[in-house]
């Protein structure tokens, strides 16, 4: 990668020439910025065919077209030699290409620059992707940064940083972060990614919790290399552990209660299997076994076999390649042999706990309105105030209904009763419950002054009903209003 005496100038540069998100998108426009995220670059070449830096910058890197060498000179003064140099770019014949990617990326408050190698299979060029190839900004990254608790914590870990995009937004909210990779090119983009955006943090050499051995963190947040394939199979540093079956997240789920602090969270995105004969839940549940980690554990989605293997291959470069159905072929027959009918995707956040850990394991498949973060701290200060409460004790509490609460009729327009009442987040997982006029009345009620039983008897001599009776009958339901989030 570059020396450091020149990463300021390339800092400089790619401010001066506005090269972030929404400056790509500007000069890019809707139509051809949807075509890219296709991996179809013509219509971005079209946009960018005039002059200016920022053209030139995202014809080099973005759409990985050689520009004429005033172009880039142009674009990044003085630094084109030292970026040969340092391999990140070729020059010959008057042109100059990338070898590498400088990709904008940002949230809602910071604008940065991601290197990483370049994005594969554009305009349907396919190849077999490179052992060490680092990947940028995906899907999965963008998940992971969606989920991740955002609250202020001293210590947190990137753990398999690639590129180093959790590692800068860890950088935000934690005073020390420790970013790790096996890989040794990953490593190195990941320094240049933090010396380019002026963020500080530290950056080492290891597999899963071997280079943190002894320390502790208050959040862990890791995108492994989770993918299932069969024994022998090319290992991708980025996708593939080499370990069997998903025992990469197992093994980072049974060892993360030793890597973290009292209260200290870790957060997974992962797949697991489907095995025949048990319930996925049943097979998770093991994992977490003896372990002092509350434990929120959510399938976003379940894919079969036949669509698993076509989904990797095709990651992997190999559509289309000579032996394409031989590989296919045995991919099945693995997971035929070892029981494997099915694989999940989704989430897994754990914290660390003294008292009896609570375990919620669920499937959604249904919206979610990101960052999911809030959500996911939120349900650990429901899990607190649950654990362990008696009916009475749980009615003794106020609550409030939660703030991004809709309620929803249903029914003939006029109609003096409504058929259904729905009620339904809008932020976070996006839950809705059917609820009836007893449990509507209770959350409408709910602001905080008044506790749970208190409004449960007022509704009981509103509606002529025991209140007693009503206290035994409806204690479940705000035990699930608040278990779900919609009491707060």
């Amino acid at each position: 990668m570059i020396e450091s005496a020149y990463v300021q100038d390339l800092r400089t540069a790619l401010t001066r020439a506005d090269f972030t998100v929404d400056a790509v998108f500007g000069l890019l426009g809707e139509e051809a910025h949807r075509a890219l995220g296709r991996n179809q670059t013509i219509p971005a070449r079209r946009a960018t065919s005039g002059g200016g830096a920022l053209a030139t910058l995202v014809r080099l890197f973005a759409l990985q077209v050689p520009v004429d060498r005033d172009r880039a000179d142009a674009a990044l003064p003085g630094l084109v030699e030292p970026l040969v140099a340092a391999g990140m770019l070729d020059a010959s014949g008057g042109e100059v290409r990338a070898l590498v990617d400088v990709r904008p990326y940002g949230d809602e408050d910071h604008d940065w620059w991601i290197v990483c190698d370049p994005t594969p299979g554009l305009d349907v060029r396919q190849s077999p992707m490179n052992a060490e190839y680092v990947l940028g900004i995906s899907e999965a990254s963008s998940s992971l940064a969606q989920l991740t608790i955002r609250e202020p914590v001293g210590r947190a870990l990137d753990l398999g940083t690639g590129c180093g995009v959790q590692a800068l937004h860890l950088a935000q909210h934690s005073r020390e972060v420790v970013a790790t990779d096996v890989n040794p090119r990953a490593l190195a983009m990941a320094r240049l990614t933090a010396e380019l955006n002026g963020v500080d943090f530290d950056v080492r050499d290891g597999s899963l919790f071997g280079p943190v051995a002894g320390e502790t963190f208050d959040l862990i947040a890791t995108n492994p290399p989770f993918v299932i394939s069969p024994p022998g199979s090319e290992v991708l540093v980025y996708r593939d552990s080499g370990m069997p079956g998903d025992s990469v997240v197992r093994h980072l789920v049974e060892n993360a209660a030793a890597h973290l602090n009292d209260g200290g969270w870790c957060q997974i995105l992962a797949n697991w299997a489907h095995r025949a004969g048990t319930p996925w839940q049943e097979g998770l549940e093991e994992w977490f076994a003896g372990q002092p980690l509350d434990a929120w554990v959510v399938q976003r989605e379940l894919v079969d076999p036949a669509e698993y293997v076509e989904m990797w291959l095709a990651d992997a470069g190999l559509a289309g390649s000579a032996d394409y159905v031989q590989r296919y072929d045995g991919w099945l027959d693995w997971f035929a042999e070892v029981g494997i009918e099915a694989v999940g995707f989704g989430w897994l956040s754990m914290r660390k706990t003294s008292a009896a850990p609570a375990h919620r394991f669920e499937e959604w498949a249904g919206e979610v309105a990101p960052p999911v973060g809030p959500a996911v701290a939120a349900w650990g200060r429901r899990t607190d105030l649950l654990r362990g409460l008696d009916d009475e004790a749980l009615l003794g509490h106020a609550f409030r209904q939660a703030p991004d609460l809709v309620e929803e009729t249903r029914g003939p327009v006029g109609a003096e009763h409504p058929e259904a009442i729905v009620l339904r987040l809008q932020q976070g997982v996006r839950r809705a419950r059917q609820v009836d006029t007893i449990e509507a009345g209770l959350v409408s009620a709910s602001e905080g002054d008044l506790t749970a039983g208190q409004i449960l008897d007022a509704l009981a001599s509103l509606l002529h009903r025991d209140a007693a009776d009503l206290r035994r009958t409806y204690a479940s339901s705000v035990r699930e209003l608040a278990a779900d989030g919609f009491l707060t």
